[in-house]
């Protein structure tokens, strides 16, 4: 009965920390949404933090403008 009441009480905490990060990452989403360059600099981080990385990653950069142009198709 204790544990199962543990394991209740866990999933309720794990529940509340999806939903917290679910509402960060909408509001990162929305900042991105409203700046364009605040979407190229997160790229350009990105993009430094893979290529820093030791590994053999094969990085395709697209221009963001691309993005743009595959919406008006």
């Amino acid at each position: 009965m204790i544990e199962a009441a543990q394991e209740a009480h866990a999933r309720i905490i794990a529940a509340e920390g999806e939903k917290k990060a679910s509402r960060s990452l909408k509001e990162a989403a929305d900042i991105l949404n409203e700046s364009p360059i605040a979407l190229q600099l997160r790229y350009f981080q990105t993009l430094t933090h893979i290529s820093a990385e030791k590994n053999s990653t094969i990085i395709f950069p697209i221009p963001i403008e691309f993005s743009k142009l595959m919406k008006t198709l």
